[in-house]
């Protein structure tokens, strides 16, 4: 199985962004980079929105994305329908947002977390499934709210 993600920054999020891709292509992941391409100012809204509208059409099961603080990326990914992003500056809850929650999107915050940090959370991330089980009830309730 190919294991392929999506990935994307805004302006403030775009040098670790280029890190994280390195790093996933040196993981053998299919990376595809969504933008931004540059640190000259862009609207996160419109990118974060691009990459979560891939993974709610089927066309990648998980996607990074990356901004100052991850809070405006994940509130805008957010808000299309079977998005599950989070904001993680931890590796717990990297962990526990995918046993439980079984999120899709991992947003970081460049200003918050470090290089050496972010690979962390984001391998942890990856590498967390799904327990399902009692979980899974309250995954769907929130699918159908």
């Amino acid at each position: 199985m190919e294991k392929k993600i999506i990935i994307g920054s805004d302006h403030a999020g775009f040098n670790l962004k280029n890190i994280l891709i390195k790093y996933l292509s040196e993981k053998n992941y299919a990376v595809e980079d969504i933008g931004c391409y540059s640190v000259e100012s862009v609207d996160y809204p419109i990118i974060a929105q691009k990459l979560a509208k891939r993974i709610a059409d089927g066309e990648y099961t998980k996607g990074v994305l990356i901004c100052g603080s991850g809070i405006g990326m994940c509130i805008s990914a957010n808000k299309i329908n079977g998005i599950r992003a989070v904001v993680c500056s931890d590796t717990t809850s990297a962990k526990y947002s995918r046993l439980h929650n079984n999120t899709n999107i991992l947003c970081l915050g460049e200003r918050i977390v470090g290089e050496y940090l972010a690979k962390d959370i984001l391998d942890i991330w990856l590498n967390s499934e799904f327990e399902a089980q009692r979980h899974l009830r309250r995954v769907n309730l929130i699918e159908n709210s």
